[in-house]
């Protein structure tokens, strides 16, 4: 049997990635308890909410496919409504968890690994969500399969030059790199639950999913080369999944969407609402699991809150930038859409959506409102709806105003519109609740590697007693 070093317990202070005194067993013993042991009841109540959501999600899209998209208030000129803007709005959700878990480790930046399990797994399920509204506003989603490029009887090749093309490739790659790069990191935490599983029906589910691992070095090698090929292969896909949304509009004549800056200005707000999105769950999750304090920090929740003010002024720029087009373009429907964005029968979405994504997010300057769980929580929803009021702004103000009077008309969401948008969020949280129920919430793996080059240094030099050597971090079989 393999003698398992146990490694001193040292308090790191100059490195503020972890609170508490910490070495290789702790880190792999608070973590992957969690899905083990029994769950407070909160987690009980969130999830039969969520398992609320997502039966009312089976029942609205059956009732759609019974009596069609006549169901949602979608009309003439209004022929995209909330289908498009929560499709959009979904997909944003979606960037952060790229971004987390491919950029920022080509970066190297060490801070990630404390949240970039959670934002892969939101990542998943908002595209999940997004996935559904282009697919059910085709009205015959029976028929999908003739958007791939599959042979067929009826010869029904695709119109490549059509944007929902290109919106099912670029939304089925990024899915598919997605699940692949977070299902890669999970294997040798999957090992560890496997190991240390008190029910054999658990041992046998998370010994298949571990692919035989046995922590190896040439498991190791291996598993680091995949994963940064993964990561090399995502990092593009954050900038250009958004970037073909963003064309979905950028290549038509209607005012307000004609302009070049779309693409890295729907790339900003898909990272801003994406960390929004990775606060709103984080901080409640911190605090209904505590164990989770211990390495996502307050540290982790200020850098977070930085990223977002960051973004958050590229967007605010992106909309001033609408605004000078407009007016700079000399072109009578260009110049109306900003007085009708302003003035407008939709003028308190607007102004709510400068509201909540232009001046509110100006107070994480202040570092007490970083620090503050309450505040960010707040904030981060706050974020969230100007996020879907900006695509609200987007895609209605522009279309319920035609070139032509007699093609002017107004859009009314439904009842059956709020249905399937509430929906959603009920499948989004049920989903999450799921993945918090069963799977480390946490990259063990990184965190003890992370633990490792904290514990000897930069330089090689241990930060505890010379006589106390820590053990290289260790994956399955501990």
């Amino acid at each position: 049997m393999q003698q398992t070093i146990r490694a001193p317990e040292v308090q790191i202070k100059e490195f503020p990635l972890f609170e508490g005194a910490q070495n290789y067993e702790r880190i792999t013993e608070q973590i992957t308890r969690i899905p083990m042991e029994r769950h407070p009841l909160a987690w009980t109540i969130m999830f039969g909410l969520g398992f609320i959501g997502a039966t009312s999600l089976v029942m609205a899209l059956a009732w759609l496919l019974i009596n069609g998209v006549g169901l949602w208030g979608i009309n003439q000129p209004v022929g995209w409504g909330f289908d498009i803007i929560n499709f959009v709005w979904w997909i944003g959700i979606g960037h952060a968890g790229t971004l987390i878990s491919a950029i920022l480790l080509l970066l190297r930046q060490a801070w990630r690994m404390s949240i970039n399990r959670f934002a892969e797994a939101m990542t998943i399920f908002a595209v999940m969500c997004a996935g559904l509204f282009p697919l059910f506003h085709t009205g015959r989603p029976w028929v999908a399969y003739w958007l791939f490029p599959i042979p067929n009887w009826l010869a029904m090749w695709p119109q490549f030059r059509s944007p929902l093309e290109w919106d099912v490739w670029a939304v089925s790659t990024y899915f598919t790199v997605s699940v692949l790069f977070w299902y890669m990191g999970l294997i040798p935490d999957l090992a560890k639950m496997r190991d240390r599983a008190k029910t054999h029906l658990q041992r046998v589910v998370n010994g298949i999913f571990a692919l035989g691992w046995r922590n190896s070095a040439i498991h190791w090698m291996r598993w680091e080369q995949a994963y940064l090929l993964l990561a090399g292969l995502s990092t593009p896909l954050v900038l250009s999944v958004h970037s073909i949304v963003s064309l979905d509009f950028a290549i038509s004549i209607v005012p307000g969407w004609h302009v070049t800056i779309f693409p890295p200005y729907f790339v900003a707000g898909a990272i801003f609402s994406g960390f929004a999105m990775v606060l709103t769950l984080v901080i409640p999750f911190r605090i209904l699991y505590p164990k989770l304090q211990e390495y996502i920090t307050m540290n982790h929740i200020d850098w977070m809150a930085k990223v977002m003010l960051a973004t958050g002024w590229i967007v605010f720029y992106g909309y001033l930038c609408e605004m000078f087009f407009g007016w700079y373009s000399g072109v009578q429907f260009e110049q109306f859409l900003v007085v009708n964005r302003f003035f407008g029968p939709y003028w308190p979405a607007f102004w709510a959506l400068i509201l909540c994504n232009g001046i509110i997010p100006q107070v994480l300057w202040l570092p007490k409102v970083r620090h503050n769980l309450l505040a960010l929580f707040i904030i981060s929803i706050i974020v969230n709806i100007g996020m879907w009021l900006e695509r609200f702004v987007i895609i209605v103000i522009s279309l319920h105003r035609d070139f032509q009077t007699s093609a002017w008309g107004m859009y009314t969401p439904t009842i059956n519109d709020w249905w399937l948008y509430l929906s959603t969020i009920g499948f989004f949280v049920m989903m999450m609740f799921v993945f918090a129920r069963f799977i480390p919430m946490l990259a063990v793996a990184e965190l003890k590697e992370l633990w490792y080059r904290l514990y000897h240094g930069h330089n090689g030099h241990a930060h505890a007693p010379a006589t106390q050597h820590a053990p290289a971090p260790q994956g399955g079989g501990q």
